[in-house]
Parts: structure tokens; C-alpha cells; sequence
């Protein structure tokens, strides 16, 4: 059985960043019968990640996030995009894991955002971070603008194709090698932008 944490960093409740966490995660429950998954709204343990932060005390319920993270064989992260970044709510608690707890974890990065400019912050900011917390992040993120939502079918297929790369990451742990999912070198893989690669294709495409 694979364990699946969902880390999503919505500031509201409701929040779209929640919304398009919930999609993820049902996307790759319904393409993996088995899957044991778990949804850490950071926004309840705010105040807490905070104080850790600050002091270096943590409270039981980070311990208790640190724990369900740390015994995940995938994560699917999500955050809304601030000024051209993650939110400072998700820096927090990526701040407080110990050293090697994403090791070789295959990571699937969602964002959400108000105009789909701000979908560079995963390239700029989300995937740096992950690479060097020694994670694994998947070639596929997602990325909804509030567009997205009045007509979601575009996003519900990028909300697919992600869970497909999801799912081939933690069966490919059931390789002879065992372990967890490798599939992609952290010291070599570079991650660009779906943009940047439908130029690409494009280019190779007409020359």
C-alpha cells in the first residue's frame, strides 16, 4: 500500500489552493486502487509552525505532520503564489522538517494563483526548494489561474496527466531495486516550464 501526504497551504477555508489539492489527490486514488492518502492543511497548524520556527519548540501536531510526511512514499504539494512565490505558510513548515526527510521522495508541485504569469514561481521558487531538500519533484506540475475555474476542463486534464506521472513514480518502487521511486536524477534533471517546452516542441516541430 502506498502512503500519499498531501500538503496543501491555503490561507482561506474554503481556498482554491485546497480545491486543486483535492483534485490531485482524487486523480491519483482513482488511477491507484490502494492508495492510502492524507490530506496536512498547514493553515490549522500555522501558529504552531511559526513558534517552531522562532523558538525551535515544536508542538505535538508538528511533530505529528513531520511524522506523516516523513513515513510518505509521495507527496503532492500545493500552494497559492504571492508575490511571485510560494507562500510564506508553506516555507514554514518545509523549513521545520529535519534534514534527508524528502530524500528520494517523488514530489508532485500545484500552485494556484490569480493570472497564469504567476505559474513561473513553481519553476522559480517551488522546484529549487524540493531539489534542495534532496526531493524528487515531478516533471509535471500543475498550475490554476483563476480562469481555470470557470471552465476546468483544461485544468482537469493537466490534473490527470500530473497523476499519471504520479502513479508511474511510486510503481516504479516496485522495480527489483525496491525502495522508493528514483526516477528522475535530482543532480541532473532540470524541470522547465510548460510553456518553455511547448516552444521547444514547437521549434523541433517546424525546423
Amino acid at each position: 500500500m502506498r502512503r500519499v501526504v498531501v500538503v496543501s497551504a491555503g490561507a482561506g477555508s474554503p481556498s482554491s489552493t485546497r480545491k486543486l489539492a483535492d483534485r490531485l489527490r482524487s486523480a491519483v486514488e482513482s488511477r491507484l486502487p490502494g492508495t492510502q492518502s492524507s490530506v496536512l492543511d498547514l493553515r490549522e497548524i500555522g501558529q504552531d509552525l511559526l513558534t517552531a520556527t522562532t523558538s525551535g519548540l515544536r508542538s505535538e501536531q508538528v511533530d505529528e505532520a513531520i511524522d506523516l510526511v516523513s513515513n510518505a512514499d509521495a507527496l503532492i504539494a500545493v500552494t497559492p503564489v504571492f508575490n511571485g512565490s510560494f507562500s510564506g505558510l508553506f516555507k514554514l513548515f518545509f523549513d521545520v522538517l529535519d534534514e534527508g526527510t524528502l530524500r528520494d521522495v517523488p514530489v508532485l508541485l500545484g500552485a494556484t494563483g490569480g493570472t497564469a504569469r504567476h505559474s513561473l514561481a513553481i519553476d522559480q521558487a517551488m522546484v529549487p526548494l524540493l531539489f534542495y531538500l534532496r526531493a524528487r519533484p515531478l516533471p509535471w506540475p500543475v498550475y490554476a489561474a483563476t480562469e481555470d475555474w470557470a471552465d476546468p476542463r483544461g485544468l482537469d486534464t493537466r490534473v490527470m496527466q500530473a497523476a499519471d506521472a504520479l502513479v508511474s513514480a511510486l510503481t516504479a518502487a516496485d522495480q527489483p531495486s525496491g525502495g522508493r521511486a528514483r526516477t528522475l536524477p535530482s543532480d541532473d534533471f532540470t524541470l522547465t516550464s510548460n510553456l518553455e517546452q511547448m516552444l521547444a516542441d514547437l521549434g523541433t516541430a517546424t525546423s
